[in-house]
């Protein structure tokens, strides 16, 4: 996409000559607009919205909460998509009618079409960001891309230091979705006993949740001045982020009762005190491929089985598709490697940094990252699954 950002040329030395940059900016927008329309289909996206909304009014739908949920959610997201790409057509009509009385009072005053041509870049620049926000939800065309997220950090090397960093990861996509209004649920959380936790899985439930995500899988680094060091030594610690679909039930995933043990003990929370009385929570351990999964965040035992159950599947799902890509690489002699074991690093000693290793996306501003703002990465991210661009940015 070209940059329309909607400033004025520098050096320029006539009002007819911003004019003339902001009419072709506007063109290039209304362009790349249309080319979105072609991928993402406001008729269809239309008919998806009248779909979900006559569910959303089945007096009987929220006699299943959970299916209601998901009814609701996705014509919460399928509205605002359709909402984002009409009000586009509309904004864009608006700023070529600013541009016309903006060149009519070039021809008058001079300082009043100099504000007008402000209110002109400031417009411009906002609908250049919706713009962006859309084209690379045009990007998300992978076979999973489209469902929900289920998202589990690992502490790794680093002692205490790995575990409040996998808490800190943690804490930086539960903010992430609140900001994006996407709702977010903590399956299990296994604390680590000094500081920390060891392992957390928490479910993203949201259209594109999983396409959005998937570039996040890897090993993180952080690299810091420890508070845990009484010496204040500079320690480099790390974490591994898996992301997965959440399965849903066409996808008929069967796991026989003998390929399964399933244990059952007492939820605990910060430093191993027990939250409840009774034993609750529960792992399930697929004795074929020794995948393990443990949820204690319901409050029966038979919410947290099929909570696991329901995450056992999905990377059971994700392994079937891992198997499926390999004899397809295999076949075509395809031996490139996707995913490095590190790709990205947050610093922040002796100076503050994150870089994602792989796009070259970096940011200054590590409080930011850690508070959920980590766009510029994912969208990075996805642009690089899908067309190998990378972007670096300070």
């Amino acid at each position: 996409m070209a940059n329309p950002r909607g400033e004025a040329p520098a050096g320029c030395g006539s009002l007819e000559r911003v004019a003339s940059e902001y009419s072709e900016n506007i063109d290039r927008l209304r362009a790349t607009l249309g080319q979105i329309e072609a991928v993402l289909n406001p008729e269809q996206l239309r008919a998806r919205v009248d779909e979900l909304t006559a569910q959303s009014a089945d007096p009987n739908l929220w006699d299943d909460q959970d299916r209601a949920q998901e009814v609701t959610s996705q014509l919460s997201h399928a509205q605002a998509e359709l909402d984002k790409l009409t009000g586009l057509e509309e904004r864009l009509d608006d700023l070529e009618a600013l541009l016309e009385i903006a060149d009519e009072e070039a021809e008058t005053d001079a300082s009043s079409a100099k504000d007008l041509y402000g209110e002109l870049r400031e417009e411009t620049t906002a609908v250049e960001k919706t713009l962006d926000e859309l084209q690379i939800r045009t990007l998300l065309s992978g076979k999973y891309d489209e469902r929900e997220a289920v998202v589990t950090i690992r502490s790794g090397a680093g002692g205490v230091d790995a575990a409040d960093f996998t808490e800190m990861l943690q804490r930086m996509y539960l903010r992430w979705g609140a900001r994006r209004g996407y709702p977010t649920k903590v399956l299990n959380t296994s604390y680590a006993e000094e500081a920390g936790i060891k392992s957390t899985t928490f479910e993203v439930s949201a259209p594109y949740a999983y396409g959005t995500l998937a570039g996040e899988a890897g090993t993180h680094r952080l690299v810091r001045i420890s508070p845990f060091d009484n010496q204040a030594r500079r320690q480099t610690s790390f974490a591994a982020v898996e992301v997965i679909p959440l399965i849903e039930q066409t996808d008929h995933i069967d796991i026989p009762e003998t390929d399964i043990r399933i244990d059952v003990f007492r939820s605990s929370g910060p430093g191993g005190q027990s939250v409840n009385t009774t034993d609750s929570a529960v792992r399930i351990t697929h004795l074929p491929t020794g995948i393990v999964v443990s949820m204690q965040d319901e409050k029966s035992q038979i919410q947290n089985r099929a909570a696991a159950m329901r995450v056992l599947q999905s990377r059971l799902l994700v392994l079937k598709q891992e198997e499926e890509e390999r004899e397809k690489k295999e076949l075509r002699g395809d031996v490139k490697a996707s995913w490095g074991d590190q790709m990205r690093s947050y610093v922040l000693q002796p100076y503050q940094m994150v870089k994602d290793l792989r796009t070259g996306y970096e940011t200054g501003n590590t409080d930011a990252v850690f508070d959920g703002d980590i766009d510029g990465f994912i969208d990075a991210e996805i642009r690089w699954r899908a067309t190998g661009e990378t972007t670096a940015e300070n």
